[in-house]
């Protein structure tokens, strides 16, 4: 039988639409049943492609025994985090405050008014040293409601009067020269020299610091930055978490050397990647790095790209029930090729397999012979949910990727997935955050989807000159300023809306974490939207990213690694952001004018061709002697107009470090 999911769009849900446990969705229903029933309520959240939520699930979910006792004595709900993140957020709060960590899967129990009471992550099905099997934790908590009902109540509202308490916006701090010089320094020791990155085991990407420390180096010629985001991106590259044969990157490495990744891959790590390696190339002019770029778009365009054009989740870290089945070789497997790809009769995985990394080149023909072998293998699943804000990530970096690498496809892919959102995402100038198979889920956006799409929206615009995408970006930046300001703390946004469902804690977190908080992800798209709207819109949107930056100050000088895009969003700012208009009809003397400005503007500078008065930033720029003309203002003061590449070249390459 199926339970209450299996009409769910989530591909996480349905995952658990056959569970013996009678599961219901978020849901008003759900609370209400709690309190008609008056049992506490089990939340589970997870997402489709985490190792240990399916470990969890085949335990203990899909246990006859521990599903009667969880129907008998609870309502239990199930979430995806990525379709809910605001739920996923207040409770990963309460779990992080209880425990002093979080992830996923991630188990809390809560009052029929859905305020928390007990919060944990995985449970096994036998107990372990310092943990009580998931049996013996519900029974527990079944038996404690019952015997202290009152206690429970009253120490969950004190645990709700706790998180709202400490949910304040941090006060307002400058964000200028000298704290972005000291982020460096700070990053600086906290840098892994021997093998690139931050910290030690397990190692994520840090994919917003490091594109921070390349705009650092673009402004003040920092050789300490430059050289902490090329050895990353060496490491990175070189090592396991990227998919030497297929492309793309892993959500983590399990070691400090980049070698054994937690393999699933997700959307927006390889969109925040792809980006920063397009523009670490640029800076470069490294054909490894381009190398990266072409294979991670290949991986894009191959896996993970829908049929209605968007972009799929992620796709499972598991094949099969093993994780990794799909990635790893052995050494006979690979032949002549184990040398190439650091594969010895020594493995450094499970069951004698090896994970590849790249020691030299083994050639086209070996890549690909081994690429087709592996795709006669199983194959890990899917989540082929389209989120808006990761495919607001990837359209930004397939535009500039296809602009500055001359792939008009990749724009072309780049436009179809925006053609997706705005058809089935955007409804009476508000968000949806997901759709499947072209059809809109029942979530509504948060503040990062209406910030990432909008930036997306805008580097579209730039590489195509089409209005559509700037006026639909201003729509979501108008929106996002008008529904998720914080009224009393000017700079200060809300995660959801001012309308949305209430929780027992309106989300707020300004934090940078694997992908760009809402805040600062709508800060960017500002600054950038500054440079390109009208005059209309232009210096509200400044002032707004420049109160949003001073906002997050504290965290920006504190804490660098948590607050990578709002230190790269301040880059633009300090920098005073590089506008290029390219006017003239559509003929090779402008193409090639904007070619120039494409491959040498800087992160946060923008450049728009097209005819005179087409857009906003063409506007009272006119031909020069009835021919193409490029005009370079750096914050908001222009040079004389140029009509040769080169003279375009000495204008954009003046006073650079």
């Amino acid at each position: 039988m199926t339970n209450r999911l299996a009409d769910a769009t989530s591909p996480y849900l349905l995952q658990h639409a056959d569970n013996p446990v009678d599961w219901w969705p978020w849901s008003a229903e759900a609370f209400e049943e709690a309190r008609r029933r008056n049992v506490p309520v089990l939340l589970s959240v997870g997402y489709a492609a985490c190792h240990w939520c399916h470990v969890m699930a085949h335990e203990s979910f899909e246990d006859d025994e521990v599903a009667a006792f969880l129907n008998a004595h609870f309502v239990s709900v199930k979430v995806d985090r990525e379709e809910r993140p605001d739920v996923d957020a207040v409770y990963m709060e309460v779990t992080q405050a209880m425990t002093g960590h979080g992830g996923w899967p991630m188990t809390v129990f809560l009052t029929p008014d859905a305020r928390p009471f007990h919060a944990g992550t995985y449970y096994p099905p036998a107990p372990r040293p310092g943990m009580p099997s998931f049996r013996q934790l519900i029974e527990a908590v079944s038996a404690t409601w019952a015997a202290q009902p009152n206690e429970i109540l009253e120490s969950a509202s004190a645990v709700v009067e706790e998180i709202s308490r400490q949910a304040t916006p941090l006060p307002p701090s400058t964000v200028d020269a000298d704290v972005l010089a000291g982020a460096v320094v700070s990053l600086l020791g906290e840098f892994d020299r021997r093998n690139g990155g931050f910290d030690g085991a397990p190692k994520f990407p840090p994919s917003m610091v490091l594109e921070f420390l390349v705009r650092h180096h673009e402004r003040t010629g920092s050789v300490e930055a430059v050289s902490m985001a090329t050895a990353t991106a060496d490491a990175m590259a070189d090592g396991g978490m990227y998919d030497q044969l297929g492309g793309g990157f892993a959500r983590y490495s399990v070691d400090a050397s980049w070698v054994v990744p937690h393999f699933e891959k997700m959307l927006y790590d390889n969109a925040l990647l792809l980006r920063f390696y397009t523009h670490l190339a640029r800076l470069t002019g490294s054909a490894r790095y381009e190398r990266v770029v072409r294979d991670t778009v290949s991986f894009l365009l191959r896996e993970l790209r829908t049929a209605e054009g968007g972009f799929a989740a992620s796709l499972d870290a598991d094949t099969e029930g093993v994780e990794g089945l799909t990635y790893v070789w052995s050494y006979d497997e690979l032949g002549s090729a184990a040398a190439a790809f650091g594969v010895t009769p020594d493995p450094n995985f499970e069951d004698g397999k090896s994970t590849l990394r790249f020691v030299s080149e083994p050639g086209e023909e070996v890549r690909a012979a081994l690429l087709a072998e592996r795709a006669s293998r199983p194959q890990p699943g899917r989540d082929d949910k389209v989120i808006a804000s990761w495919n607001g990530m990837v359209i930004a970096a397939l535009a500039e990727a296809g602009a500055f690498f001359g792939e008009p496809s990749w724009i072309s892919a780049a436009s179809d997935a925006a053609s997706l959102l705005a058809s089935v995402h955007l409804v009476e100038g508000r968000l949806l955050r997901t759709s499947r198979d072209g059809v809109a889920g029942p979530s509504f956006g948060v503040l990062e989807d209406y910030g990432c799409l909008a930036d997306g929206l805008l580097a579209l615009h730039q590489v195509t000159g089409s209005i559509r995408w700037l006026d639909l970006a201003c729509g979501l930046l108008d929106t996002a300023l008008a529904r998720f300001a914080a009224p009393d703390s000017p700079g200060a946004y809300h995660d959801t809306a001012d309308d949305a469902e209430a929780l027992v804690r309106r989300p707020a977190d300004s934090t940078d974490n694997a992908s760009p908080s809402g805040a600062s992800s709508l800060a960017s798209a500002l600054v950038t939207a500054s440079l390109l709207a009208g005059a209309d819109r232009s210096s509200r949107y400044f002032e707004a990213a420049s109160a949003a930056v001073t906002r997050a100050g504290l965290l920006a000088a504190r804490a660098p690694r948590f607050a990578g895009h709002w230190l790269t969003v301040a880059e633009a700012l300090v920098a005073g952001p590089l506008q290029v208009a390219v006017v003239g009809a559509d003929d090779s003397r402008r193409a090639s004018l904007w070619a120039a400005a494409v491959a040498r503007v800087p992160g946060g500078g923008v450049v728009v061709a097209g005819e005179p008065g087409s857009a906003p930033l063409l506007e009272d720029r006119p031909l020069v002697d009835d021919g193409p003309a490029a005009y370079v203002c750096r914050g908001y003061v222009c040079d004389r107009p140029v009509v040769s590449v080169e003279a375009l070249v000495t204008s954009l390459t003046a006073n650079t470090p």
